[in-house]
């Protein structure tokens, strides 16, 4: 349907769909190619879908107008919806999953360690990271393929240790793996639409189980040192110049998180507080960028053009030294490189929410209590928007070009007031790594190695991204 004509259409229209007799079919893409039910559902019957899903009515919304709506202009009216639901479990309500008040008040208290002045600040602490990662892959020269999923979420995650915990995550080799399990439960849940109980003993809900034991031990053991070192850096304030009662509680989020949930009436809470939102931020905060950077170094491999520009704009601007805070707005070519990667292959593929009132969106209605679902895997890839959609084209985010796209027709780090808060330390992250490897490697993907999407809480690698490495 045209813009035109949805702007002409009268409210409570019933957007099509698939008869209730393709429910079994549904079902079974629901399991095993997500990506394909919300490609063909859209491909089939527009920019509006409705879908019937066992007990649930799924409203598919394929168009920039309806991602506004639903993510910005009326956002109060929509909270998470399945699959976030779902990763409750394991996250509990922290600001992935969180509503109202308390999000507010989560987001309010995270948004300092997120300010640009201090992310600049820790441009050198990602470029060492990012060294780090080179030198890591040059020593599997002539050794055979290395998974460079692997390796990326060490990087991730050793920057969001350093930048925004203050701490060391490399002895805390489960991670990856815990969260894994936490993805893999959570899109079981959302398609078997929670029928089947957490104390039924399958493998996968074992699984989960550690590795939530596992995520809770993290965070104790986190907490922990920073509860000391805060305490000895009051101490020594106290025997210097220093004074007040803020003195010696960092700037990092741990401390903000330790400080802010002592505000806390109940010490139960305070402590479910503190651990559903660092759980949370040790997914997010590592996940995501880890993602785009594989699909990068995927593209790049199927694009000599693109690998060759993306050298020579390296050269050209770092030389032979590492990265600082200003080649970020030198390195465009770099930089147009990842917005296509995020927008073929978005991290967070799919943005699910739940009306709480009717509304009306693009003239359709949507009853209270429906699962509305944006994907901006298929909004990316909409033919309205992109010329030649499914092709790998950085120069579309050339800055230099003229862009008449509207501005909710790419959203990878979301939209409204959840936009993600990490977007310019991501964006960092995956820039500087990105000019290092380009820059002294040349990662090629295992000849007949097929790789696929999975599409989970992010949309990964399915199964680990095995690469050669060689010299640029």
């Amino acid at each position: 349907m045209s813009r035109a004509a949805e702007r002409a259409a009268p409210a409570g229209l019933v957007p099509p769909g698939p008869p209730r007799r393709a429910m079994p079919g549904i079902f079974a893409k629901l399991v095993r190619d997500r990506l394909g039910l919300m490609t063909s559902a859209v491909n089939g019957y527009g920019d509006a879908v409705r879908v019937a899903a066992g007990p649930k009515t799924l409203y598919i919304f394929n168009h920039p107008d309806h991602a506004k709506h639903v993510l910005a202009d009326n956002s109060a009216n929509y909270h998470k919806g399945i699959g976030l639901q779902q990763a409750r479990r394991a996250l509990g309500d922290g600001l992935l999953t969180s509503e109202g008040e308390l999000w507010r008040k989560q987001r309010h208290t995270i948004q300092p360690a997120f300010q640009h002045a201090r992310i600049a600040s820790l441009a050198d602490v990602v470029a060492e990271e990012a060294a780090g990662l080179v030198a890591r892959l040059r020593t599997h020269w002539g050794r055979g393929p290395v998974d460079v999923t692997h390796e990326l979420t060490g990087l991730t995650l050793g920057v969001l240790g350093r930048t925004l915990l203050d701490a060391d995550l490399a002895a805390f080799t489960t991670i990856g793996h815990a969260f894994e399990a936490v993805q893999d439960q959570a899109m079981f849940e959302m398609v078997s639409l929670s029928a089947v109980p957490m104390w039924v003993p399958l493998p996968r809900q074992l699984r989960f189980r550690r590795a939530r034991a596992e995520l809770h031990d993290v965070v104790d053991r986190l907490v922990a040192a920073r509860s000391s070192a805060n305490r000895h850096g009051r101490a020594d304030a106290a025997g210097g110049d220093a004074a007040g009662g803020d003195a010696g509680i960092g700037d990092d989020v741990i401390s903000r998180l330790v400080a802010s949930v002592r505000k806390e009436a109940d010490p139960a809470v305070a402590d479910r507080r503190l651990h559903d939102e660092l759980v949370t931020l040790l997914l997010a905060g590592h996940e995501t960028t880890a993602s785009t950077l594989g699909w990068s170094l995927y593209l790049i491999d199927r694009a000599p053009d693109v690998r060759r520009r993306l050298h020579e704009e390296a050269v050209a601007v770092l030389g032979d030294r590492p990265p600082v805070y200003e080649d970020l707005h030198r390195l465009t070519y770099t930089a147009t490189v990842i917005q296509e990667a995020m927008r073929l292959y978005p991290p967070v593929w799919i943005l699910t929410r739940v009306a709480q009132q009717d509304d009306v969106v693009g003239g359709y209605h949507v009853p209270a209590g429906s699962d509305v679902l944006i994907s901006p895997y298929t909004l990316h890839r909409h033919p309205g928007y992109w010329s030649e959609p499914d092709r790998f084209d950085p120069d579309r985010f050339d800055p230099a070009l003229p862009n008449e796209r509207p501005r909710y027709a790419y959203i990878p780090f979301g939209a409204g007031p959840r936009f993600c808060v990490g977007n310019n330390l991501g964006m960092l992250e995956a820039t500087f790594v990105l000019a290092l490897l380009s820059r002294d490697l040349r990662l090629s993907t295992v000849p007949g190695y097929r790789v696929v999407p999975e599409p989970m809480l992010s949309l990964r690698v399915r199964g680990g991204l095995p690469m050669i490495v060689r010299p640029a």
